[in-house]
């Protein structure tokens, strides 16, 4: 276990501090997918029940005023279950500008270095480098991660939309 710690700090002393701050918000977005994959799977069927046996159990379901409700329920429960993709969103697009900046500074450090001995000596500019290379990667492997968890949200918040439209019929005259 103490191997798997010293790992770790080796891996973020090699990449930089901006690879403590991508890592940290790669925790807080996954932390955020997943609160959001238990409420899909566990929370949001009883209250999709909940809501269908709510719209069954009114008398008028024909007037103007019951197609309002209808869309106020279908409101609530979509706004419910798209809670949070657009944090989770906005972390998976700040994942690769982290990234960057990581590069940024690792390069900065190359220059200063290179500024410094006067020459390209190869072994005193790889640390810079690898501060250059490690943050993009680390970025990168956040916000594809990312990617595909948001996109299955979404995805999922939108037909469960249209099953709940489905299942909350309006009787015709």
């Amino acid at each position: 276990m103490l191997e798997f710690f010293e790992a770790i700090r080796d891996f973020t002393e090699t990449g930089g501090q901006v690879l403590l701050v991508i890592g940290f918000l790669i925790f807080v977005m996954w932390l955020l997918i997943l609160e959001r994959a238990l409420y899909v799977f566990i929370w949001h069927k009883a209250y999709k029940k909940e809501t269908i046996a709510a719209w069954n159990a009114r008398a008028d379901r024909r007037s103007w005023n019951a197609e309002q409700i209808r869309q106020a329920m279908i409101s609530r429960v979509s706004l419910r279950l798209g809670a949070g993709i657009p944090i989770i969103q906005a972390l998976v697009a700040l994942c690769p500008l982290l990234g960057l900046m990581g590069t940024v500074t690792g390069m900065i450090e190359v220059f200063d270095v290179m500024a410094i001995s006067g020459s390209g000596n190869a072994r005193s500019m790889a640390s810079g480098v690898s501060k250059a290379t490690i943050p993009t990667m680390a970025g990168m492997v956040g916000a594809l991660s990312g990617v595909f968890a948001s996109t299955w949200l979404a995805r999922t918040t939108k037909s469960e939309r249209t099953h709940l439209e489905d299942a909350l019929t309006i009787e015709r005259k």
